[in-house]
């Protein structure tokens, strides 16, 4: 009988359509995640999402699908804090502070005066996997084919960059072009997942599935792949949640993400302790 619960929900187009998009976003933010991990820049991905905000709003105020309102502001931003990081004076967590937090705030003040925006705050800022549309689905999956095969190809540039930009700029790698590139890729991955996880909860499917991964492998790229793989079983947990609970989606995949965590964790540390 369990068998049934399992594949009963996908009866429904909706699911099939929250299934794609589940499955492209819990492989595209983890391969991410383990560069931002390396890199310290989870408060970067954070910022992204809060900042991506006013985007959202706007293209829900003209009507038109957050995602095509949304990318060039992504993109935008995420050009502007790069800048800010190789320029500004006042240090890299005080200028992305300031830029994420009065983006954030306009996005909100944007929402309440134009009342009459169709999707909810809530939705907004934790997401709403099993509301994606037809339209939400193809734009998803081209943005993860352009994240994934940047990422792939531009695999050994950023590798370098990740663990040596000392050595990288000594070498002569454009050091700036190819972070700004990662920045770039790193705030569509955003956009591409925030109507299933939500703005608040990007960073934990970007990071923890990415530290799960850290855990149990000795490469990096093993770390990706697994990481992929870690992200991919929370997102479903977290589609299988909102479909029988009715759990909004982004908390239920960032809980499911950190239960995946703790137990590679107690895995780890009581083989430790046997060995």
């Amino acid at each position: 009988m369990w068998i049934e619960y399992i594949y009963e929900p996908f009866s429904y187009s909706f699911m099939i359509r929250s299934l794609i998009v589940a499955v492209s976003v819990g492989v595209i933010l983890p391969l991410l995640g383990s560069y931002v991990i390396n890199r310290n820049l989870g408060f970067m991905g954070d910022a992204m999402a809060h900042a991506s905000l006013p985007g959202l709003a706007f293209g829900l105020l003209i009507g038109v699908s957050i995602f095509i309102a949304a990318i060039p502001a992504a993109i935008i931003i995420a050009l502007v804090l790069g800048y800010l990081i190789n320029r500004s004076k006042i240090g890299e967590d005080t200028a992305v502070g300031i830029i994420f937090s009065s983006l954030f705030a306009l996005g909100f003040i944007i929402l309440s005066i134009y009342d009459h925006i169709l999707l909810s705050v809530e939705d907004l800022l934790l997401g709403q996997i099993l509301a994606v549309s037809k339209f939400d689905v193809w734009a998803t999956l081209i943005l993860s084919a352009i994240i994934i095969i940047t990422t792939l190809s531009l695999y050994k540039q950023f590798l370098f960059i990740s663990f040596d930009p000392k050595g990288a700029k000594i070498s002569g790698l454009n050091v700036r072009l190819f972070d700004n590139i990662f920045l770039v890729v790193l705030s569509l991955s955003i956009i591409s997942s925030i109507q299933s996880v939500g703005i608040i909860l990007v960073l934990s499917m970007l990071i923890t599935p990415a530290a799960a991964a850290k855990l149990t492998t000795k490469t990096f790229s093993a770390a990706m792949v697994t990481g992929s793989v870690f992200g991919v079983i929370a997102s479903l947990i977290g589609l299988y949640l909102s479909y029988y609970l009715d759990f909004p989606s982004g908390p239920s995949m960032a809980l499911a993400a950190t239960s995946i965590f703790i137990i590679v964790w107690v895995t780890k540390r009581s083989f430790k302790y046997v060995n």
